[in-house]
C-alpha cells in the first residue's frame, strides 16, 4: 500500500538533512537507507514511522518515490530503492542495571564500523546491554546501523558517562588492555562489565581508574594489537564458555 500524499520538496530536504547528527538530534529522527539494512530491521520488527521506496523496492512502503526523488533524498552517491525513518530514542540506565548480567561498555570507540560490529557481537553472545560513552560514534548513524547487521534493533544500548556509571558497582569491571592478565585465566562470571577502549588511546584515564581487573589476549605472533571487535569477541567467548561450564 502506498499512501496518496506525495512527499514535498521540504520532505526530501528533511530526509537528506538526517545524515547530520545535529539534525537527527533536533528532529528526534534518524534514517537508514539500503535494501539489506531496511529488510533486516523490518525483520527485527523495528518500528519505522516512514518508509520511502521507489518502484524497484518490493516491500511495504508508506510513501512512493520516483528514482529522481530518491536521488534528492538519498545519503549515498548511488541511491538505493528504499529509505526508512525511525524515532531517535535514548533509554537511560536505571540504577543497578550494570550489576546484573554481562555489559559491554565502549569507552570512546569512535569508528562507526567498530561500534556496529560490537552491537552485533553483543547480540551474538546475548549480552544484557551495551553502554556507549558520549564520545563514541553516534549510535544512530547509518554506518553504525549498517555494521550492526540488524542487531541495532535487538540490543539494548545506552549512552552514559562511564566514569559515573562504573562507580560503586558490585560486579567485576574488566578492562581490555595489553598489560592485563591472561583472559583464559578468568573465573566463570555471569555478571560483569567488559570495557573496550578507543582504537587510538585505549582506556581513558577516568575509566581506567575504575577497572577492577585488566585482561589481555595472549599474543603469540608479532601483531601490535587487535581490532576492538575481535578483542571483545574473544573476551566474551571466554566468559560465556566458562559460565556455561560452571
Amino acid at each position: 500500500m502506498v499512501l496518496p500524499a506525495m512527499p514535498t520538496k521540504a520532505d526530501l530536504q528533511r530526509l537528506r538533512s538526517l545524515r547530520e547528527k545535529k539534525n537527527r538530534e533536533a528532529l528526534g529522527l534518524f534514517v537508514v537507507e539500503g535494501e539489506k539494512v531496511v529488510a533486516e530491521l523490518l525483520a527485527a520488527k523495528f518500528p519505522f514511522s516512514e518508509i520511502y521506496g521507489t518502484p524497484a523496492w518490493p516491500g511495504y512502503k508508506t510513501h512512493g518515490l520516483t528514482p529522481e526523488e530518491m536521488a534528492r533524498a538519498s545519503h549515498f552517491p548511488t541511491p538505493s530503492s528504499v529509505l526508512a525513518v525511525g524515532p531517535l530514542t535514548r533509554t537511560p540506565l536505571a540504577a543497578g542495571d550494570l550489576n546484573r548480567g554481562l555489559t559491554l561498555a565502549l569507552d570512546g570507540v569512535q569508528d562507526a564500523g567498530n561500534v556496529g560490529t560490537l552491537l552485533r557481537l553483543a547480540d551474538w553472545f546475548a549480552l544484557e546491554r551495551v553502554v556507549l560513552s558520549p564520545d563514541c560514534a553516534d549510535l544512530f548513524s547509518q554506518k553504525v546501523i549498517n555494521a550492526s547487521m540488524g542487531s541495532f534493533a535487538r540490543v539494548r544500548a545506552h549512552t552514559a558517562e562511564l566514569a559515573t556509571a562504573l562507580v560503586g558497582l558490585n560486579v567485576p569491571v574488566l578492562g581490555c588492555d595489553l598489560t592485563g592478565d591472561d583472559v583464559h585465566e578468568l573465573p566463570a562470571l555471569r555478571d560483569a562489565v567488559i570495557v573496550i577502549g578507543s582504537e587510538g588511546r585505549g582506556l581513558s584515564a577516568a575509566v581506567a581508574a575504575l577497572i577492577t581487573r585488566r585482561v589481555t589476549i595472549p599474543r603469540y605472533g608479532a601483531a601490535e594489537s587487535l581490532n576492538a571487535g575481535v578483542a571483545a569477541a574473544i573476551v566474551c567467548d571466554n566468559l560465556r564458555r566458562r559460565a556455561s561450564r560452571g
